[in-house]
């Protein structure tokens, strides 16, 4: 095991770059959220009305799923750590299986409200639920792929540049589980 330097403490697991982009995207989704606070405030009747056709146990299962997926994803780096590729490279892969199935679970929802039609045009409200569960089901998406090609790099071979491409992947996917988090209580419990 690698001995840790008075540098390493200054310098974020994945490199500085990746902690530049989710502080970017945390930004962006918090004046997203801020947003839709002042709007609802402005029609909280037709927020609360229309936060109600959301189906909460969708949202509880998602985060219950991608929280899974992040748990392993932070195995998965720790256990690349002690020199173990094999046992990561599965890790990485019931990480990447998490996204999977929330962005089936995320499916079924949008087909249930395509459905009834509450689209984006619907109200306010759905302008920004479709707009912030779209954008972040881009970043489910993106994270999925980045897992994916680092399943196959930990599989190959283990090397300080797996390792740091690996803590950079489970940074942005620890995001994307941070991103939800912030969603989830925001558009499905408290309005």
């Amino acid at each position: 095991m690698k001995e840790q330097s008075a540098s390493d403490f200054f310098y974020p697991p994945g490199g500085i770059l990746i902690w530049i982009l989710i502080v970017l995207e945390l930004i962006t989704f918090g004046a997203a959220l801020i947003a839709l606070g002042v709007q609802a405030r402005h029609n909280p009747e037709a927020f609360h009305a229309s936060s109600r056709l959301l189906n909460t146990w969708f949202g509880t299962v998602n985060t219950v799923v991608l929280l899974t997926s992040g748990y392993f994803m932070a195995l998965a780096a720790g256990t690349l750590k002690k020199g173990n590729n094999r046992k990561a490279a599965r890790y990485i892969l019931y990480a990447i299986a998490g996204g999977w199935i929330f962005m089936i679970i995320k499916s079924i929802e949008y087909a249930s409200k395509i459905r009834h039609g509450y689209t984006i045009g619907y109200d306010t409200f759905f302008q920004y639920y479709w707009l912030l569960t779209l954008f972040h089901l881009i970043h489910v998406m993106v994270g999925v792929g980045l897992l994916t090609g680092l399943y196959f790099s930990v599989r190959k071979a283990a090397s300080a540049v797996v390792l740091e491409n690996t803590e950079t992947g489970a940074s942005f996917w620890h995001m994307v589980d941070l991103i939800w988090l912030l969603l989830f209580p925001v558009l499905y419990l408290i309005f």
